[in-house]
């Protein structure tokens, strides 16, 4: 299988190939529209602030490739606030992949990173089977509030998504990579899932 990751600043890129190749994958790093198109899945990793991630995507014309492909597209972390479309984080455009905004974690009770590992819970879509209160391991000061491409959610002073979906798109906030067994498993998940575009 042909597999992708976008290479851009803030992606989390080692992390996630080392996770890949524990699957048995080679992926190909790449930020070249050609290269991208021609995979068979894409993940679209990231960590760090919104706004400088934005920027270089728009630099490499990737925010308007990233919405327009039709294979199956894995969100990670940032990358999965990026395709929203909106961040409080600096004001920050999103991809408007889901029309839905990134929202500051706010409690007076909780500290802010949410750091640690966390139970999934009302899973649904291609989390369904198998996925239902395992453990993932989350680092992040916003979240996406539950809406109508929810596919799993967790609780960090009030619920929130930790996966989504819409058409070829998955997005999760977790850090499978960084998840264990568990994480393989979503990975691999992904990774076979069946998709007609």
């Amino acid at each position: 299988m042909n597999t992708v990751i976008i290479k851009y600043p803030g992606g989390n890129v080692q992390s996630v190939t080392f996770a890949l190749q524990r699957l048995g994958l080679s992926p190909v790093i790449s930020d070249q529209h050609e290269v991208i198109q021609a995979a068979d899945r894409v993940i679209f990793p990231g960590v760090g602030e919104a706004a400088t991630a934005m920027r270089h995507l728009r630099e490499r014309r990737l925010d308007e490739l990233i919405p327009r492909l039709r294979q199956p597209v894995l969100g990670i972390c940032l990358g999965m606030q990026l395709m929203c479309r909106h961040s409080e984080e600096r004001d920050t455009p999103g991809l408007s992949i889901f029309d839905t905004e990134v929202v500051r974690f706010t409690g007076k009770s909780i500290k802010v990173p949410h750091m640690g590992w966390n139970q999934l819970y009302n899973t649904k879509d291609w989390l369904k089977t198998g996925i239902e209160g395992i453990f993932a391991y989350f680092v992040h000061s916003y979240f996406v509030p539950l809406n109508s491409n929810t596919v799993a959610q967790t609780t960090y002073d009030l619920p929130f998504s930790a996966a989504l979906r819409k058409q070829n798109f998955f997005a999760v906030q977790f850090h499978p990579e960084k998840s264990g067994e568990a994480g393989g498993q979503i990975l691999q998940r992904f990774l076979q899932q069946e998709f007609q575009p």
